[in-house]
């Protein structure tokens, strides 16, 4: 991926993003685009979940909205896990980016349910995540979340081997730089978890947060929803009767019970 030199970036401030865009367009990211399945397609018909293993030590529980409110992470893991989301998906003159839209949020307590300790899929061996076609499903001894908090410490890890900092400290262009490595394979990850398939899986979930309905913690105000004109959860469309397009305001999932 071509990254631009200091001396390029002060003479041409309009490529200031080329790099970022760059970037999402090579990892097949298209904001605004919406994307259904996995991880939110199950929660639309999500049963009573299995008890969630205990909150890592030293997170923060109380939020005066519970859509953030930490349930998984620890308060420098969400760190972590917003700059990440943030430069897979950022905010541009399309709209908001993974921060404003509460995305590691979703993240968040995606880990702390279901999706995060897979109880919905066959979770014991043999395991052949190497041989694995797609139509086979999740092959892996191990949960979303450790995962997770494999790929967290893989990100420092590399921040601090290239930069001497954490890697929500890095700059725009030094965060997209290490997650390019990570998606083609070139970070060695512990726990016999590859750094692309932590990638694939940060990358899903992240896009999830961006469109998943409000109540799931990402989506802040349906602006991912505003920016695809994607009407939310109506309750009918019989009062249009229009032959074209008509924009419509969004309505979440708990719009009819106005609360």
């Amino acid at each position: 991926m071509e990254e631009l030199s200091l001396s390029e970036k002060e003479t041409a401030p309009k490529e200031k993003n080329m790099t970022r865009r760059t970037f999402i367009r090579n990892s097949g990211l298209t904001v605004g685009g919406l994307v259904l399945g996995g991880a939110l397609g199950g929660l639309l018909n999500k049963k009573p979940a299995a008890p969630a293993s205990a909150p890592a030590a030293g997170h923060v529980m109380e939020a005066s909205n519970h859509n953030q409110a930490l349930m998984y992470f620890t308060p420098d893991q969400f760190k972590v896990v917003d700059a990440a989301a943030e430069a897979i998906f950022p905010k541009t003159e399309s709209g908001p980016g993974a921060k404003e839209l509460l995305v590691a949020y979703y993240i968040d307590h995606q880990m702390a349910g279901s999706f995060g300790l897979n109880t919905k899929e066959y979770h014991t061996g043999p395991f052949y995540p190497g041989e694995a076609v797609p139509e086979q499903g999740y092959q892996h001894h191990l949960k979303r979340q450790e995962v997770f908090d494999l790929g967290i410490v893989a990100l420092e890890s590399e921040a601090q081997k290239r930069n001497k900092k954490r890697f929500f400290e890095l700059n725009e262009e030094e965060q997209v730089a290490i997650l390019t490595d990570f998606e083609a394979d070139k970070v060695k990850m512990s726990g016999s978890v590859s750094s692309k398939f932590f990638f694939t899986l940060l990358r899903k979930v992240t896009l999830e947060g961006a469109y998943a309905d409000p109540m799931y913690g990402g989506n802040k105000d349906m602006a991912g929803w505003k920016m695809k004109n994607f009407p939310g959860h109506q309750g009918s469309y019989t009062n249009l009767e229009e032959d074209k397009f008509v924009a419509i305001a969004p309505k979440a999932l708990n719009s009819q019970h106005n609360h």
